[in-house]
């Protein structure tokens, strides 16, 4: 049994229309002036990362910019963006301008411009950095993964064919920069997926197995449910239930892409502590085998998963329901509890995405495969409230088939 808990965040956040404003007087705090830029094709397109360049440039910084980051990026291009930001100049502190993608490759770059050596030196157990890395401003330009505020990057391994985690609470960024003017011009479709994916952080968080229950030695990252996150958690779930169909229909909705950055910060915070669960360890096997976005992945599971655990999580599952407006009146615990994952089924409706593995090629005789490789990701799988098992989790799988 656990005795304590440990709350991390990232040092600065400011958030407003036009916040992007404030660029110069963040780096000014840093004292940084020769600054990388990191970000990826489509932002270049959008003429968002122009915008950056241009107010760098006319507050007279030196900027040098790695526009090549792809979803999901190799192991690979983070070498290659901290070689090529090795052979421009000395950087004094790093931009992730972007999605997840674009700020978790920010943070690698960060890593290894202030300790060197390879990605992969840093991964296998959490908490392998020595201390802090480069100073790094976070930009997000979707509402989704959290990664402004959180403590892990993820690459792809390409020769193993598996995702490499790098997880450490020095890779937070020191600012986390958030305009809801950056998210206008986003697709539905990746305001959809990226807004699932901050519900189910948020979600997987709040109904996380309580702290003192975490069976698991030493300091780790993913500590189980703490009043702190709980309360964000919860919030960030009421944030996304209201303004995610409307930022996906109504796409020039700035308040309601301000409220779902928001969301996606709080979950953020929530998860970065107390961790996620069966819906994220099912989607990494998953993630292997389909070539769907990884919050694609995990809203599909999530209605399922909160289904297996609603029995464990009752009190909890019946205020997600409350959060997303369902009449609970009347109802008994466990009805509440059930109308939660209905209630997430119905906004995945609302949203366009799929709600059953068919429909994304997962196929029936893939299910064992996944359950297996899925319980073996410990630290996702000892924060289920309900303790998975192969037939469990088979069982689960058919469900959401």
């Amino acid at each position: 049994m656990r005795n304590s808990w440990e709350f991390f965040s990232t040092k600065r956040i400011v958030y407003g229309k036009g916040a992007i404003e404030q660029l110069d007087s963040i780096l000014k705090s840093l004292k940084a002036k020769n600054v990388l830029l990191v970000t990826d094709p489509g932002i270049v397109n959008a003429g968002i990362a122009d915008r950056v360049i241009s107010l760098l440039r006319n507050a007279d910084y030196n900027v040098v910019t790695y526009d090549k980051v792809v979803p999901e990026p190799p192991v690979s291009s983070a070498i290659e963006c901290y070689e090529f930001a090795k052979s421009q100049m000395e950087t004094d502190a790093i931009i992730g301008l972007g999605g997840g993608s674009s700020i978790d490759m920010a943070k690698i770059a960060a890593l290894l411009i202030k300790y060197g050596g390879h990605p992969l030196d840093y991964y296998g157990g959490e908490n392998q950095i020595p201390g802090p890395i480069a100073p790094l401003i976070a930009i997000p330009t979707t509402a989704g993964t959290g990664s402004e505020v959180t403590s892990v990057a993820v690459l792809t391994d390409t020769e193993n064919n598996i995702k490499a985690g790098i997880s450490d609470n020095y890779l937070r960024p020191e600012v986390a920069l958030l305009d809801p003017e950056l998210t206008i011009g986003l697709p539905a479709y990746v305001t959809a997926c990226s807004g699932i994916d901050a519900l189910s952080h948020a979600v997987e968080a709040y109904t996380a197995k309580n702290f003192q229950y975490i069976q698991a030695e030493g300091n780790i990252l993913f500590q189980g449910a703490l009043p702190i996150s709980d309360a964000l958690a919860l919030e960030a779930i009421k944030l996304i239930a209201e303004n995610l169909p409307l930022a996906v229909q109504q796409g020039s909705n700035v308040e309601a892409r301000g409220n779902m950055l928001i969301g996606s910060l709080l979950a953020g915070m929530a998860f970065s502590n107390a961790g996620t669960a069966a819906a994220h360890a099912l989607a990494y096997p998953i993630g292997g085998l389909v070539k769907s976005p990884h919050g694609e992945v995990t809203g599909l599971l999530l209605p399922y998963v909160m289904k297996f655990n609603s029995a464990v999580e009752m009190e909890k599952m019946g205020k997600i329901a409350e959060a997303f407006g369902v009449q609970v009146d009347g109802l008994s615990a466990k009805e509440k509890a059930l109308a939660a994952s209905d209630a997430v089924l119905e906004l995945l409706a609302e949203i366009g995405l799929p709600a059953h593995l068919s429909q994304i090629g997962i196929k029936e005789d893939d299910i064992p495969s996944i359950a297996e490789k899925a319980l073996e990701i410990a630290r996702l799988v000892r924060n289920n409230p309900r303790v998975p098992t192969q037939k469990g989790f088979e069982e689960l799988l058919r469900s959401a088939f």
